[in-house]
């Protein structure tokens, strides 16, 4: 079998010679340049399986060729070796298309994980096309919106820069997050999210970094935090605008360090982690109002990949619907309800502030209030922007015209008393509705059709009447 080839580009003799040691014990050929011209030549001569340059050289910078790789070489994965401390070049070169960045002076260990971890994201871009079918099983949705977001996913899957996921709630982040894992090299190693808003502060800690034992009070056993219970995989910062300022502070040293420092511990402990994090809030302006550590904001927003809310992606929501039902259904051990056109109408002509999540919602209430497997427009109980029913007010009216008009009357009391025969009438109403409800076991459906109105008509009168 073919050795796979490794170029390292430094202009220091003795970090070049410590390069391909290392790499040469992990059964890698190893190739070197002193500055980026020869560098350039030699990508121009043949193939490199992975490819390592320092930011500084005699003739010109990584960042030449970081691009140049990303430009004409995109299945090399390239990673930047970079000052200790230096963080803004660091970042340059994620934001450039590096796979990584490794600082001076070079850990060992954390540099064999490294190779390790690019190498196999090389063999996933040659992969790409089955990486594409995976996310699209994960990503439901055939609008343009979404065929862009399955694209990005899959092209930032290669690389371990930080990525943001920005978007509303409910419209899939942590899906999203999982897809990018599931589809890079980390893909073997532990996907582990957290929500940032569900940690008690004086918890957070402990919690995300670890403890020994006898470091405070409780402490009876060392614990490892998320961090460490990551290692070599992905970590999903969730809400992360949840996080108290004493907090973003030691998030933003343990990523520049990769190190972590568990509470009571003498010494840090490495890490080898990718960072993915999301929130609903505006990130960007939490940083001008000092909510947020402009730093961290630009460590963890390297890429930004927006996700799309549900009304701007166009003929997704019926195919959602079907999808959602069918997973319902066969959670339920029962046959799929069908969607009625008038249903399926509603559905599309809705907002959805609360977007997938909120879809997944009405239709599992769907299922539980249809007949017959039939789900009809008053089975979703949609709400409109004032928070009554869809159409709710039209459909109260309709009935009690039906009804030959003895709710209107209630409805437009007069000054001659009429605000006591709406109460003597609002009671006799009451009371009706809940002797029938009682007949009924509290079936809304079996009592409205008992009491000849429609079901939306129902439930109109039940708010009316605070009936719970």
């Amino acid at each position: 079998m073919t050795k796979q080839t490794v170029l390292v580009v430094d202009d220091e003799r003795d970090i070049r010679e410590l390069l391909a040691i290392t790499l040469g014990r992990m059964d890698l050929d190893v190739e070197t340049a002193a500055n980026v011209g020869d560098a350039k030549r030699m990508l121009g001569e043949a193939h490199y399986d992975l490819c390592f340059t320092d930011m500084r050289l005699p003739d010109g910078t990584g960042q030449e060729l970081i691009e140049l790789i990303a430009r004409e070489h995109p299945e090399t994965p390239v990673a930047m070796i970079t000052a200790y401390g230096n963080v803004e070049a660091a970042v340059d070169a994620l934001k450039a298309g590096a796979f990584d960045f490794v600082s001076k002076p070079v850990d060992i260990h954390m540099l064999r994980r490294l190779v390790q971890t690019a190498l196999r994201a090389g063999q996933a871009a040659a992969e790409q096309d089955d990486g594409e079918q995976v996310t699209a099983s994960r990503l439901i949705g055939e609008s343009q919106a979404m065929k862009e977001v399955r694209a990005r996913i899959t092209k930032f899957a290669r690389s371990q820069a930080p990525i943001y996921i920005s978007g509303e709630s409910g419209v899939g982040k942590e899906l999203v997050a999982r897809s990018i894992h599931e589809l890079g090299p980390r893909a073997s190693g532990p996907f582990v999210p957290v929500n940032c808003g569900a940690i008690p502060s004086e918890l957070m800690e402990s919690e995300f970094f670890g403890h020994k034992k006898g470091s405070f009070t409780g402490a009876h056993a060392d614990k490892e935090g998320l961090f460490q219970t990551a290692h070599g995989g992905t970590l999903f910062l969730d809400e992360v605008a949840e996080l108290p300022l004493h907090m973003q502070v030691k998030l933003l040293r343990v990523i520049q360090e990769k190190a972590v420092r568990p509470i009571g511990g003498r010494g840090e402990v490495p890490v080898d982690v990718r960072i993915l994090s999301a929130t609903h809030k505006d990130l960007a302006r939490l940083t001008q109002t000092g909510h947020f550590r402009q730093d961290l904001y630009y460590r963890i927003n390297v890429i930004e990949l927006r996700v799309p809310p549900l009304r701007e992606r166009e003929g997704d929501v019926a195919v959602l619907a079907r999808h959602i039902l069918k997973r319902l259904s066969e959670q339920a051990g029962t046959p799929a309800p069908a969607l009625q056109p008038a249903a399926l109408k509603a559905l599309t002509d809705y907002d959805f502030p609360g977007n997938v999540r909120e879809l997944e919602n009405v239709l599992e209430r769907a299922i539980a209030l249809c007949e017959n497997d039939l789900i009809e427009p008053p089975d979703l109980m949609l709400e409109s922007a004032d928070g009554n029913d869809v159409d709710e007010a039209d459909d109260a009216d309709i009935e009690e015209d039906d009804d030959g008009g003895g709710d209107e009357d209630v409805a437009a009391p007069t000054a001659s008393g009429a605000v006591g025969l709406d109460d003597y009438i609002s009671n006799i109403e009451r009371e009706a509705i809940l002797k029938v409800l009682k007949e009924t076991r509290y079936n809304k459906t079996a009592a409205a059709r008992k009491l000849g109105i429609t079901f939306r008509a129902l439930r109109y009168k039940l708010k009316k009447l605070g009936i719970d």
